[in-house]
């Protein structure tokens, strides 16, 4: 699951985008396994938002 890079608006959404799609395809994302749909897209935001500001500080 490559991530792009990049604390733009474009970069969150195709991460979030990614990440629904990962878990559509594997029932998990990363190594969770989140029970719902509205679970999984709670934590694709979440973990996009982390990237992004991760990203930004360097």
């Amino acid at each position: 699951m490559p991530l792009k890079p990049g604390a733009s608006k474009a970069a969150i959404t195709y991460n979030i985008k990614t990440l629904i799609e990962d878990y559509k395809r594997r029932g998990a994302i990363g190594t969770s396994h989140p029970k719902s749909t509205a679970k999984a897209r709670k934590q694709a935001v979440a973990i996009s938002l982390s990237k992004a500001k991760r990203d930004s500080r360097t």
